[in-house]
């Protein structure tokens, strides 16, 4: 099958393929494809895969999650050790003497004083705030800072000049509250000390996030200063532009060509640099899915993160095919090796096997408006959660993992993926005609969806909208959806398809009636995807707002029982899929491209966060052939 398309992908792919091979500088040790362009390089402010991807490569945090293990536990980064409190609220953490920045300077204790205060700004607008939150005073500092930015907009000044010192005064002022009120200390250069408003089990994980990453303070705050009409800092992103970013990570970045390129060089100021395999890195901007895969058949590049190409369908067919003729040896193999990747690496040679869909850590799902007002000022039938859910239970989920995904994903019955979170069991979904045993059943199930919108008085004639960005199949997961609404509901749709950047636009500002959306897990507990429908989340894109949902959320981050908390968090997913701000579709598989026999490094766990410092070419001398995790072991967590 894939032979007949190769020339359908050469047509298609060639304008894009160009992008890739534009390039004058020698041939990276390492090249590879991103999902998407990079959309910024501040690490207080992604939220995006495709950054956070990159963030790993230039930044490094206090410790780091071991993406090669089984558990994903936790291993030391720039602190060599740490120790927690009995109470588990305070956290101390030694960083190690070698840390420094890419310009020769240490890493030091103040660097994530400075960091973190960052992201807690409300000036920030990080995506992330709520995660910096479970600090001890944080939340206050925010309010404080929240309140006097609005009091200052109120008040009336003799002259501009006097207002823009009382700008800089309040700034002079933010920084004191932070000292006096927030639970982070720098006692010295090397000792960074944490304290929690309440036991956080995650803590470590949050911290391995790459928002809690340090940024260089010098450089920095010469490019943010206090607006002199609303006091609040003006970010100019100046400072990640390569020559001029200072980072800490195991690469430094030496060429960014919007739309074009990225190179990263090892950074000789890494603390492990003995461990790196590879000493170079190019990410060409790639975005045509056929010319993806084309540079990869090419051998132009040696990992493609995410293969959306329409047809990757047959090439997961194709690698099953090939499976089969193997049987008996894939079968001895997986009895006997950690992951499939070993398994594909003990295999015969053969293109087909280069193809690889891993669970993930992640949920496709559709959102719904829950704003009162739609865009346009009409009222918004979908801020009513009976029109919702009627909406929900009508998408023949399955359909769409079989029919149109066909990637082996699970239809998605909860937000959580089942089994993802150890100590974790997602209560059960809304039923939807997908998963109708019979035509009497998926009858019944319309009869009620049906019912549900005549109770909420649901305007028959209003045409719903469906938001979606160009690529990666989206398109067709709206045509079925589109189709579900009519035949099931008698709802007529119109697919609303718009460039990534102003669909990420109209998403975060709410400028839509329903859009397709997902989400992956950032770290190992239930939490990770629950919070994004927390009221004042900066991730809550559906606007959705329910005091009992978040007092749930609330006193679960309170409860100091495991299974009681554990507890409280089912009620709150349970409660946020009976009120369905959003409907859960399917449970991702993340498609790669790379060959196991000669590329290592890449984890197959689905938390889906792969460390490519990691990353060794085997066999053609552009890798130094060297083992793979040479970081120490973690320490243990003294008390």
């Amino acid at each position: 099958m894939l032979r007949l398309l190769l020339p359908v992908i050469l047509l298609l792919g060639l304008v894009g393929f160009s992008v890739v091979t534009d390039r004058s500088a020698p041939r990276a040790d390492f090249t590879f494809i991103n999902r998407g362009d990079v959309n910024t390089l501040d690490p207080q402010r992604m939220s995006w895969m495709q950054d956070l991807r990159v963030a790993r490569l230039l930044f490094e945090g206090l410790v780091q999650n071991d993406v090669m293990s089984a558990d994903f536990g936790i291993v030391p980064a720039i602190a060599e050790s740490w120790s927690v409190s009995d109470d588990g609220l305070i956290w101390t953490f030694n960083l190690r003497e070698d840390a420094k920045w890419n310009n020769g300077e240490p890493v030091t204790a103040e660097d994530f004083r400075y960091s973190w205060r960052r992201a807690m700004l409300p000036d920030l607008a990080s995506d992330y705030v709520k995660m910096f939150l479970v600090i001890k005073g944080a939340q206050d500092f925010y309010d404080r800072r929240q309140a006097a930015l609005e009091a200052f907009t109120e008040r009336e000044f003799a002259s501009g000049k006097e207002r823009e010192a009382a700008a800089e005064q309040l700034w002079v002022d933010t920084q004191s509250w932070f000292d006096e009120m927030v639970g982070v200390r720098a006692p010295d250069p090397r000792t960074l000390v944490v304290t929690l408003k309440q036991p956080v089990p995650y803590f470590l994980d949050l911290a391995a996030f790459a928002v809690f990453y340090p940024v260089y303070q010098p450089l920095v705050e010469r490019y943010e200063r206090p607006d002199p009409v609303t006091a609040r800092l003006i970010r100019r992103p100046g400072w990640t532009k390569p020559g001029v970013l200072v980072s800490n990570g195991p690469f430094e970045l030496t060429e960014w060509r919007f739309k074009r390129d990225m190179r990263l060089e090892a950074n000789p100021h890494w603390w492990n640099k003995d461990s790196l395999a590879i000493g170079s890195i190019d990410i060409p901007s790639v975005n045509d899915p056929n010319a993806t895969t084309l540079a990869y058949q090419t051998g132009t590049v040696d990992w493609v993160s995410d293969v959306t190409a329409p047809y990757r369908g047959d090439m997961i067919a194709d690698k099953q095919d090939f499976y089969a003729e193997h049987a008996d040896l894939v079968a001895r193999l997986r009895a006997s090796e950690p992951d499939q990747f070993a398994v594909d690496r003990k295999l015969p040679d053969d293109p087909r096997k280069h193809i690889h869909a891993i669970p993930a850590f992640g949920t496709y799902f559709y959102n719904f408006n829950c704003k009162p007002l739609l865009p346009d000022g009409r009222p918004n039938p979908f801020h009513d959660a009976r029109v919702r859910r009627a909406f929900a239970m009508c998408i023949d989920k399955q359909a769409i993992a079989d029919e149109v995904r066909r990637l082996g994903e699970p239809a998605a019955d909860q937000l959580i993926p089942p089994g993802s979170i150890g100590g974790y069991t997602s209560p059960k979904g809304l039923p939807n005609v997908g998963q109708a045993a019979s035509e009497a059943e998926r009858d019944a199930i319309v009869d009620q969806a049906r019912a549900l919108l005549v109770e909420a008085d649901f305007p028959m004639d209003l045409v719903v909208e469906l938001l979606f960005n160009k690529d990666s199949g989206h398109d067709l997961i709206g045509q079925a959806i589109a189709k579900n609404w009519q035949e099931f509901l008698g709802v007529q749709t119109r697919l609303a398809q718009k460039e990534i950047k102003i669909f990420r636009e109209d998403l975060k500002n709410k400028q839509y009636m329903t859009a397709r959306a997902g989400w992956y897990g950032d770290y190992g507990d239930p939490t990770t995807f629950l919070y994004v429908n927390y009221s004042t989340d900066g991730n809550n894109d559906r606007a959705y707002n329910n005091p009992d949902y978040d007092a749930l959320l609330d006193r679960a981050a309170r409860e100091l029982d495991p299974a009681k908390r554990m507890e409280l968090l089912r009620q709150a997913e349970e409660l946020m899929l009976f009120e369905a701000p959003l409907v859960p579709i399917f449970y991702y598989a993340n498609v790669q491209l790379f060959d196991a026999a000669k590329l290592t490094g890449l984890t197959p766990h689905p938390r889906s966060k792969n460390n490519l410092f990691l990353v060794d070419i085997l066999g053609d001398g552009r890798g130094a052939d060297v083992p793979q995790d040479m970081r120490p072991p973690a320490p243990e967590i003294t008390r």
